[in-house]
């Protein structure tokens, strides 16, 4: 899986603050094992998974010690079972030891993420939407978490507040307007995504009155998703692409797809995760 320039340059920084974390002035139980002893280690997943993490897994033991090495039998962005063998390490025990836990954190978060993203695109095969993130994501692990949205399958939204504008509910209050907040989004930056949030048919067709591209159709049943994009496709070739949003779960996304809008956004695939179970085993020859 490709690793985009704001992935890479966040790796590092967000490993040594997980390490800084958990080992602080030093590990005093790895302190007990002899400094020359060498060890082979074995992580293995104990459920299904669709992996992702292993950049950040990689980072973690070649900040603790550049020798130690990871072999990968899994990659990021593919499946495997309970039991398989996801990677084999080898190197100085202490260190293994003491990026045990923090290697297998991010292994187990990235990899819920990727799973459940993978759930939700499956899901919604042959509809013709796609799946994308939101900015509900772990604190720190924005980066990180949205590249296990794209192994699993599913695309990201804007990063954060400084790449795309959408326009919400108490940003309309405070322009006054959907019309006026949308000029003066565009009056700001043209270049960048710009993406209205609308909460009834009423608000999509002043959107779309107001030259809207992109609308993001909140709590919309679908019923009201199926309306919506009906208006939206009698506008011809001004329409704009629809996304739904809200209350999106996986009982309920593939009915939501099938009313033909272009994009489903939920939160759920990065902030309800439940964390993949690993096992780290060591082998003393």
């Amino acid at each position: 899986m490709k690793l985009s320039d704001n992935v890479k340059q966040s790796i590092g920084t967000t490993v040594a603050n997980a390490l800084a974390e958990d080992i602080g002035d030093g590990d005093l139980t790895a302190a007990l094992i002899d400094a020359d002893a060498v060890v082979g280690a074995t992580i293995i997943a104990r459920e299904a998974l669709v992996l992702a993490g292993q950049p950040w897994v990689d980072e973690v033991f070649t900040q603790l010690d550049e020798t130690i090495i990871v072999d990968w039998y899994v990659g990021d962005g593919q499946r495997a079972e309970g039991e398989d063998v996801i990677c084999k390490l080898v190197g100085p025990a202490r260190a293994l030891l003491s990026g045990e836990r923090t290697a297998l954190n991010f292994l187990q978060t990235l990899s819920a993420t990727a799973t459940v993203t993978s759930a939700y695109v499956t899901a919604v095969e042959g509809t013709g939407a796609r799946i994308l993130d939101t900015r509900k994501t772990l604190p720190g692990l924005r980066q990180a978490q949205k590249y296990a949205v794209a192994c699993g399958g599913g695309e990201n939204h804007r990063i954060g507040l400084f790449d795309a504008i959408l326009i919400k509910e108490n940003h309309i209050k405070s322009a006054g307007s959907i019309s006026a907040a949308l000029r003066a989004a565009k009056e700001l930056d043209s270049d960048v995504l710009i993406e209205v949030e609308v909460e009834n048919q009423g608000e999509l067709l002043e959107a779309l009155d107001a030259g809207a591209t992109r609308v993001l159709l909140d709590n919309f049943s679908p019923d009201e998703l199926k309306q919506a994009v009906k208006t939206n496709r009698d506008y011809g070739y001004v329409a704009a692409e629809l996304e739904a949003s809200g209350n999106v779960t996986l009982e309920s996304v593939r009915e939501i797809a099938e009313t033909g809008v272009s994009y489903v956004s939920t939160g759920a695939i990065t902030k309800n995760v439940q964390a993949i179970d690993f096992s780290m085993l060591f082998r003393i020859d």
